[in-house]
């Protein structure tokens, strides 16, 4: 913060005052017992800004907002995904950027233009059409982790940490597992997919998902991926699109390793979704038939 001139903090200061003092009588009196002190303290005008301030910081439970935002982004997506657009784009308008461009990525790119539209044009609503809304996800994301806590751990749960780990963590642990116990060792990788799986996935799979990621994270993604990967993507494609796509990566220039691991987080998770909606296959039916 720069410099700030003594008249200018003198007018946040009251400002915050009147705000502390107007909650303080929301809070005891309600809404209409607050607008009567606040015109006899401050004029009509003054008072009905004021009030507008509060019932917007007390729209929406903090709490509820930060239920949602810890929760995981493919559980929150799937919660979310069936509401009207316009439910979507209140709902995003109140969660921080992060979570919000998280969310977006999971949805389909029709679903994702529409919401983003309509969060351009959203105006402001009541405050208890905001709080209902909020609420009632944050709820069934409390339900949900209540079932989680009832069957937590196992190898689904190992294979999911170390799968956010990235390759080059989760390796030594599975290594160290191999050592001990190989069977398991086999069944936590079996229920793992990395970037580099891929290569394994049927082109018609690999199809689909080029289809749905983003174009730019996949071109990140394919920056630093193997070559026989890269290869494998890059073959299922038209001519055309294939040499528009190492366009794309030739001119990403150098990149952070940091940033290609969350491309590639980001390309593993769209093919996981669509995995779930049963729209393509990871695992050809004769790797189980192998193990």
């Amino acid at each position: 913060m720069d410099y700030v001139s003594q008249s200018l903090a003198t007018h946040i200061l009251e400002e915050f005052g009147r705000l502390v003092q107007s909650q303080d009588f929301v809070a005891k009196g309600g809404p209409d017992y607050a607008q009567k002190v606040l015109v006899t303290a401050f004029g009509e005008n003054p008072a009905k800004n004021v009030i507008q301030q509060v019932m917007r910081t007390e729209a929406v439970s903090q709490k509820d907002l930060e239920i949602i935002q810890r929760a995981d982004p493919e559980q929150l997506a799937k919660f979310v995904q069936e509401e009207t657009p316009q439910t979507i784009a209140l709902l995003i308008a109140h969660l921080d950027t992060k979570t919000s461009s998280t969310l977006l990525r999971l949805f389909s790119e029709e679903l994702r233009a529409e919401v983003v539209q309509r969060l351009a044009n959203l105006k402001p609503l009541p405050p208890d059409m905001v709080q209902k809304v909020v609420s009632t996800v944050s709820k069934r994301i409390q339900g949900l982790g209540k079932q989680n806590r009832l069957a937590c751990g196992g190898v689904d749960a190992v294979a999911g940490l170390l799968n956010s780990m990235g390759a080059a963590s989760s390796k030594p642990i599975l290594d160290s597992i191999e050592q001990q116990d190989p069977n398991l060792a086999q069944a936590i990788r079996n229920q793992m997919f990395t970037f580099d799986d891929f290569l394994l996935v049927p082109e018609a799979s690999i199809r689909e998902t080029i289809s749905q990621v983003d174009k730019k994270a996949l071109a990140i993604a394919l920056k630093g991926a193997a070559p026989e990967v890269k290869e494998h993507f890059l073959k299922v494609m038209s001519s055309r699109a294939a040499e528009m796509l190492n366009e794309d990566i030739e001119v990403l220039g150098a990149m952070r390793a940091r940033d290609i691991t969350q491309a590639q987080q980001d390309v593993v998770l769209a093919a996981r979704k669509l995995e779930a909606e049963g729209k393509i296959i990871l695992k050809n039916e004769g790797e189980d038939n192998d193990a």
